[in-house]
């Protein structure tokens, strides 16, 4: 069971390296004023989180996600070997959309795995509901 748990984290983690490629390459786009790549980015990946930490019951996986979405803006947010930058440095005094994308993750990632518990469990007036999930209704 433990190594099926640490296989879960692990593709948690990849998961998470994809959409932070994405969003670190989209957040970017702009319609007219309107900063739509960032916008999708932010809610795809909160979206992301959240599935994991809803679906998976477990902070954990939801932290190897966010890990691996801060991680690849890590990596993409520097100067490449060639010298090409994806998300370049605002002009002094300006708020550009890859400083928020950079903020915006390690605090959905932080909103998210503290959290606490999202689905509590079902309890009676004499205590805590017994459940039997092994059990067949024959």
């Amino acid at each position: 069971m433990r190594i099926a748990r640490i296989g879960s984290w692990a593709v948690a983690a990849v998961i998470g390296l994809f959409y932070g490629a994405a969003g670190t390459i989209g957040q970017s786009a702009l319609w007219g004023p309107v900063p739509l790549g960032l916008i999708v980015a932010v809610i795809g990946t909160g979206a992301l989180l959240l599935a994991v930490r809803v679906l998976t019951g477990d902070r954990w996986a939801a932290l190897a996600t966010g890990l691996g979405v801060m991680l690849t803006t890590l990596v993409l947010s520097g100067r490449g070997p060639g010298g090409s930058v994806v998300v370049p440095a605002p002009a002094d005094g300006e708020l550009s959309t890859g400083v928020i994308w950079t903020v915006a993750v390690p605090v959905m990632v932080a909103v998210v795995v503290a959290w606490p518990r999202l689905s509590p469990r079902a309890t009676t007036p004499s205590g805590p509901a017994l459940h039997d999930h092994g059990a067949s209704t024959n």
